[in-house]
């Protein structure tokens, strides 16, 4: 029955958050399909722009990208030729997934073309890790992740580091060619903070002061023996840096044409590549639906809590600090209590390395904010970082559900499931003895359900970017939301960059909430007890697939 209401394939992918094995008859030595793995591996190679030698740049002209487009065919032949009779659900599945990466390259190449429209694009260079299990939007390669070093650097990494950033310069000079017919408006207008802000990564990583997020934590760049050659690289890599910013600024008054995919084609896209069972249509009527439900709920809570003394804020950092730390401690044992997650000392770790700081009032933005308040809700949507941890050390046995789908194929089941997080903890008793702790989780929902809903009038071409950041900020609760400031301004473009990302955060939630749904009724049916734990754990351990997929091969068991 899980797979009731799914009659279109649906979307999003990965991040595995619970230690669960493969059922038997799922395990890759009794139901790998040679073909199809060979099929992924090639594919992969394809797909990648990068050439062997890390210190060259990819070549993203239009004839390098036409080429691409037309070998598509033949990939999709070879996919139809695979004889699929007697495999297995989770074999099945795992071919769909390849069709809609074959789709999503589609999509990049006819309609997205970041390469030819989008200046972001080729912002190369990375400090921190982001907490989904790829970068969030598309990004020039090669990508130059800054968090992936070990720190100070080994002599080999100094010159792999070296050679990398000896790309920017040459990839810069290329991207000025490549987006010269680009009219995409509202990309150019916001491009230019891209390279600002690589700009100031750059800066601050020549000075050792650069710190750095990653799945262990926070922690220094310390460029303590850097090479001469090392320094020069940076050197050249943030020189051409701020000169592209000053020419994309320069020519951003002069594209004026829409930055949009246009409804039908954020449909195919939902359709083909997320495998989403909802169009654009569908997603505004969720989403205002999450948003009439977030801000109703908030205020019942608020009358619920009147008689009840407000949090008190935490103005020591040294005590802020001891709080956060508690809070998490807190949050791993509920995790655990409840059989949401099993007990593993990575994933306690993974949180751990992630506790909230302080932050001083004239510096908070949305989300410290609420953090300066409780960090427990976003804590629980910093449930992303277990997904992580699992696939360090637990990596999915099927080499196509073992590392992150392109094309942010992810989203619905990374962001939605970290943000249904937030509520499922919540209802399952995390703030029984902290009642304005719910209120907290009904803003973070209202944020996110407005800033989806202005994403997809963007993407339909209704609104530009700063009428998106109006209506984001005015419809977050308490004034917590400035649409001028850099995280407005970050999470609209990376919304207009990858279609289906603003909105991933409800319509992969709404998923998660269907698959526990239909758990339920199940359960009811068969005369047994629903066991929270049992569900979440055949849920999550299908690893890398979007919801609709894991619906199927729950249903097939």
């Amino acid at each position: 029955m899980i797979g009731k209401y799914f009659a279109l394939p649906l979307a999003t992918v990965l991040a595995l958050m619970v230690a669960a094995p493969l059922p038997a008859q799922l395990t890759p030595e009794s139901s790998a399909q040679p073909a199809l793995e060979q099929m992924f591996a090639d594919w992969r190679a394809f797909v990648r722009a990068s050439p062997a030698n890390a210190g060259v740049a990819s070549d993203y002209g239009a004839d390098a990208m036409a080429r691409k487009l037309a070998a598509l065919p033949e990939w999709r032949a070879r996919s139809a030729r695979i004889e699929r009779t007697g495999w297995p659900q989770q074999a099945i599945d795992d071919a769909r997934l390849i069709d809609a990466e074959i789709n999503g390259f589609d999509f990049f190449l006819r309609v997205l073309k970041p390469w030819a429209r989008d200046p972001s694009f080729y912002a190369t260079v990375f400090a921190d890790q982001s907490d989904v299990p790829a970068h969030e939007g598309p990004s020039a390669e090669p990508n130059i992740d800054l968090w992936a070093f070990d720190w100070p650097l080994s002599s080999a990494d100094d010159r792999k580091l070296t050679a990398l950033l000896r790309t920017v310069p040459d990839t810069l000079k290329a991207a000025r060619t490549n987006l010269a017919g680009s009219q995409a408006g509202d990309l150019w207008r916001y491009g230019g903070r891209s390279f600002h802000e690589q700009s100031e990564t750059l800066d601050a990583l020549a000075k050792g002061t650069l710190t750095l997020r990653s799945l262990a934590g926070r922690r220094p760049a310390t460029m303590t023996g850097a090479s001469a050659a090392l320094r020069r690289a940076i050197a050249g890599a943030r020189t051409a840096t701020d000169d592209f910013a000053r020419w994309v600024e320069a020519e951003a008054p002069g594209r004026r044409g829409p930055s949009g995919v246009g409804k039908a084609n954020y449909d195919w896209f939902a359709k083909n590549v997320q495998l989403s069972p909802y169009d654009w249509d569908a997603q505004q009527l969720l989403l205002q639906r999450e948003l009439d439900r977030a801000l109703t709920s908030l205020r019942l809570e608020e009358v619920r809590n009147r008689a009840l003394p407000p949090i008190a804020p935490i103005d020591d950092p040294v005590a802020y600090a001891r709080m956060a730390q508690a809070k998490t401690r807190k949050f791993n044992d509920f995790l655990v209590a409840t059989g949401i997650v099993p007990d593993r000392p990575y994933f306690r770790a993974a949180l751990e390395a992630q506790t909230s700081s302080y932050v001083a009032p004239a510096d908070r933005n949305f989300f410290s904010h609420g953090s300066a308040l409780d960090p427990l809700p976003l804590l629980s949507h910093s449930t992303h970082w277990i997904e992580l941890a699992r696939l360090r050390h637990e990596p999915h046995p099927d080499p196509v559900r073992r590392t992150a789908p392109l094309f942010n194929i992810f989203a619905d089941r990374s962001e939605g499931f970290a943000t249904a997080m937030e509520e499922v903890v919540m209802q399952a008793g995390l703030y029984d003895d902290i009642p304005h702790g719910r209120e907290l989780v009904w803003i973070m929902l209202a944020n996110r359900a407005a800033r989806g809903l202005a994403s997809l009038q963007v993407q339909a071409n209704e609104w530009d970017l700063a009428t998106a950041g109006r209506y984001h900020a005015e419809w977050t609760p308490r004034g917590w939301s400035d649409p001028a400031s850099r995280l407005v301004g970050f999470e609209q473009l990376l919304y207009l960059r990858q279609p289906g990302y603003g909105t991933s955060y409800i319509v992969g939630k709404l998923q998660l909430d269907h698959l526990l749904a239909t758990a339920s009724y199940d359960a009811d049916q068969r005369r047994q007890s629903f066991s929270l734990s049992s569900t979440m754990a055949e849920i999550l351990k299908a690893g890398i697939v979007p919801p609709a997929l894991i619906a199927d091969e729950l249903n097939s068991r």
